[in-house]
């Protein structure tokens, strides 16, 4: 299987004036629509199709997709300050906007011309959704590959499980990578998109999560599913070199400004609440203790956003982000933890209470520890970079 010539995907960027307009237009859905979504979130705990079908009519979930594929080319360094304000939403909701602006870039990066019309494009189009299937319950992620295929003629048949899949079960496809039976490594992977539904596969939904409620995440059991080798991205051997591909460290950067945003959410409440809580006939923003709380919460994440863009600069030169990548994830996740910690402090005792906007920013800003590789994952990156 030939992969297909890249077609020209530099990006463009986007006018200032353009920009600008279309950062306020963002800015102004997610104060309104996105927080009307938010509380439709909380209490149904479920995402409305609707609002995938909102975003993508908005043209919001193809931000950073190339002009060339239908996107609207923005790039790297000018998608992520939009994320940024997507992530001061409903977790779910930027959860939605980051996963679609990145996953068609392992999808292409080694497609041929045949899957580029019937996978890429319908994916930037918004047409179909691809949820990215590599974590296992009984394995680590990368190399350490439990699911394994058995090739028959032009049919590949798949056995395993894998869990914790992101919209798995509403995809039209998983992105899913697996090795050859009797293979170790990374040779032998293979990366085939994998309807979650059909013949050999048991596919359910996982119970509900402490944040990011409503989002779907899959949990799959694989006996022998066929699985056509047209559906296979690359050859055998490629299969993470497809995941690794203009992905992950983008990903991890991305991940990295959702912290940003979520803990600006967090220290706007914070500090809006301090300054119109009263105790003994003085609001609490004068308080020293309460002041000093609020300065270092605005420095971290300034310093936060500094190294995001950063890093997010060195990949979009071309330059080796996987450290850098690791490293803002490091920083910016640990930061979250801290801000959020202290804005639910500021606001006391209320603020634990579900009728309280920082109880639910609480909750969601968990998640993003986990997401793309645990702080003990960055910090291995890290370390083999810096040791080599």
């Amino acid at each position: 299987m030939t992969t297909a010539p890249v077609a020209d995907t530099t990006p463009s960027p986007m006018p200032e004036a353009e920009l600008a307009a279309l950062t306020e237009e963002v800015r102004d859905y997610v104060a309104d629509d996105g927080e009307r979504w938010a509380q439709r979130i909380e209490r149904e705990r479920a995402v409305p199709m609707a609002l995938w079908v909102q975003l993508r009519d908005r043209g919001y979930l193809n931000l950073a997709a190339p002009v060339a594929y239908g996107g609207r080319g923005l790039p790297f360094t000018q998608y992520l300050p939009l994320l940024e304000l997507f992530a001061m939403s409903h977790a779910s909701l930027r959860m939605i906007v980051h996963v679609c602006n990145g996953v068609w870039r392992p999808v292409d990066s080694h497609a041929s011309l045949q899957q580029r019309e019937r996978f890429v494009l319908p994916l930037v189009a918004g047409d179909i959704k691809v949820a990215f299937t590599l974590t296992e319950p009984t394995a680590g992620t990368g190399a350490d590959l439990r699911c394994s295929v058995v090739r028959e003629g032009d049919t590949y048949y798949l056995s395993g499980e894998k869990h914790l899949i992101t919209f798995g079960t509403i995809a039209d496809y998983l992105l899913l990578f697996a090795r050859v039976e009797g293979t170790t490594g990374a040779d032998g992977t293979v990366a085939l998109l994998v309807p979650p539904h059909g013949e050999g596969i048991d596919a359910t939904v996982m119970p509900e999560t402490m944040g990011v409620r409503g989002t779907d995440h899959g949990q799959f059991v694989f006996d022998r599913a066929p699985v056509p080798v047209a559906n296979r991205l690359g050859e055998e051997g490629d299969g993470l070199g497809v995941a690794l591909s203009g992905f992950l460290a983008p990903s991890r950067i991305a991940v990295a400004m959702t912290c940003v945003g979520l803990a600006q959410r967090a220290f706007d409440l914070a500090l809006e609440y301090a300054q119109r809580r009263e105790t003994f006939g003085k609001v609490i923003a004068k308080r020293q203790a309460i002041a000093f709380t609020l300065a270092e919460m605005a420095t971290e994440i300034q310093a936060a956003r500094a190294l995001v863009m950063q890093s997010a600069q060195t990949w979009e030169a071309g330059g080796d982000a996987n450290a850098a990548s690791a490293m803002s994830k490091l920083f910016a996740v640990t930061m979250l933890q801290r801000v959020t910690d202290d804005a639910l402090q500021v606001h006391g005792g209320i603020g634990y209470w579900s009728s309280s906007p920082i109880e639910r920013v609480y909750r969601d800003a968990r998640a993003q520890r986990f997401e793309e590789g645990t702080n003990e994952i960055q910090k291995t990156v890290i370390a083999r970079d810096l040791l080599r």
